[in-house]
C-alpha cells in the first residue's frame, strides 16, 4: 500500500480552473445554477466541516467531490487502486486532477488483491479498511434501488430492505445517476469508466442491466423512486422497532423466549452484530438458532465468524472463536 497527499490552497466553496494562459484561477461553485439545484437534494455537513470522500474517479464520486466542496466542506478525496486491471493506476490521475481543480486534498492508496471468488465483497471490505469509517460515498438513488433489490434477493430482513441511510455517509441518495453524469459533462470532466461495472459475475451489475429494466417494463414506469421511497418508509419502521426493543436483554433466555418474535430476533441480531463485529447483519438462520438456544431446544449453536452461543442458568453467552493452532 502506498500513500501520498496533494493539497490545494483554494478556499471553501470554491475550486480552481485554468485561464487561457494555464494559470489557476478561483471559481465559485455555488454560483452555478446546476450545482445550486443539486445541493438542495444533498445531505452534507455544515460548511467548514472535514469530510473524507471515497473517490473512484467515476461520475458519481467526482460529483461527490464537486458538491461537497460547493457545500463548503474541507474534502479529502481518497482513491484506492485495487491493482486488478492493467492501467488502473492512471485512474488516480483523474482523481488528482479533479481534486486539485475543485480545491480538495487527495490521499492515494494501493491494494494487492487477487481475482477469484467473492472478489466484489473482498474488494469492498479492503477498500473500507484503508479509507476508514465514516467516509462519504457517491451512491445515488439508483444505487439505493439496486441495493434494495439485491438485499431482497438475498432474503434480507427489514434493515436490509431499508437500504442505505441518507446522511453524511450517503449524501447523494437524493440524486439520480444521470444527474451526476450530467454534472461531470457540464464541467467538462471525463470520468473513469470501470469495465467491472458491466461484469455479469456481480449481482449488482445484473440487477442494473437486467432486473431494473425488466421491473420498469412490467410496471410501465421508472421504479427507482418507488424503491427509494419504500426504503425510506421501511427505515422509519426499522428505527421504531429498534427503539421498542432497546430494553430487551438478549442474554436473558426467558425474556427472549417470551417476547414477540420480531422483537427477539432484532435484539439477538443487534447483540450478535455488536459482539462479533460483523460488517453485515447476521443471517436469519443464525438468529433463529440462537433463539432455539434461548427456548431450550438447543444447548448451543455456532454463528458466523467462528463464534458460539451457549446457555447456562438461563443466560446466553457469546464465546469467541477458538484460537488457531500453529
Amino acid at each position: 500500500m502506498s500513500e501520498s497527499n496533494v493539497t490545494s490552497p483554494v478556499g471553501v466553496s470554491q475550486g480552481a480552473d485554468l485561464d487561457s494562459d494555464g494559470d489557476a484561477q478561483e471559481i465559485d461553485l455555488t454560483a452555478d445554477p446546476m450545482i445550486a439545484d443539486l445541493l438542495t437534494r444533498c445531505m452534507f455537513p455544515a460548511p467548514g466541516s472535514p469530510l473524507t470522500c471515497a473517490v473512484s474517479g467515476g461520475p458519481d464520486s467526482l460529483a461527490l467531490v464537486i458538491l461537497a466542496r460547493a457545500a463548503g466542506c474541507r474534502v479529502v478525496a481518497v482513491h484506492v487502486d485495487h491493482g486488478l486491471r492493467e492501467g488502473s493506476g492512471a485512474e488516480a490521475q483523474v482523481v488528482v486532477a479533479a481534486a486539485s481543480r475543485f480545491g480538495a486534498s487527495v490521499r492515494l492508496e494501493r491494494l494487492v488483491l487477487e481475482d477469484g471468488p467473492n472478489l466484489e465483497e473482498r474488494a469492498r471490505d479492503a477498500r473500507r479498511a484503508v479509507i476508514g469509517d465514516g467516509a462519504a460515498t457517491g451512491h445515488t438513488m439508483d444505487d439505493q434501488a439496486e441495493t434494495v433489490l439485491g438485499n431482497l434477493l438475498r432474503g434480507a430482513g427489514l434493515a436490509g430492505l431499508a437500504g442505505m441511510r441518507p446522511g453524511v455517509v450517503h449524501p447523494l441518495l437524493g440524486l439520480r445517476r444521470k444527474e451526476t453524469e450530467a454534472l461531470c459533462a457540464h464541467l467538462g470532466l471525463a470520468p473513469v469508466r470501470d469495465p467491472s461495472n458491466h461484469d455479469p459475475r456481480f449481482l449488482r451489475n445484473r440487477i442494473r442491466s437486467e432486473l431494473l429494466p425488466l421491473c420498469n417494463d412490467i410496471a410501465d414506469r421508472d421504479v427507482v423512486p418507488i424503491l427509494a421511497r419504500q426504503a425510506a418508509v421501511l427505515a422509519a419502521d426499522s428505527d421504531l422497532l429498534e427503539n421498542l426493543t432497546a430494553d430487551l436483554d438478549p442474554t436473558d433466555a426467558r425474556a427472549l423466549a417470551s417476547a414477540p418474535p420480531a422483537a427477539s430476533r432484532r435484539a439477538v441480531r443487534r447483540w450478535l452484530s455488536e459482539g462479533t463485529g460483523a460488517a453485515h447483519p447476521l443471517p436469519l438462520d443464525a438468529v433463529e438458532r440462537v433463539l432455539d438456544v434461548a427456548r431450550g431446544d438447543r444447548r448451543a449453536t455456532e454463528v458466523p465468524g467462528g463464534f458460539r452461543v451457549a446457555r447456562t442458568s438461563g443466560r446466553l453467552r457469546l464465546e469467541g472463536p477458538a484460537p488457531s493452532r500453529g
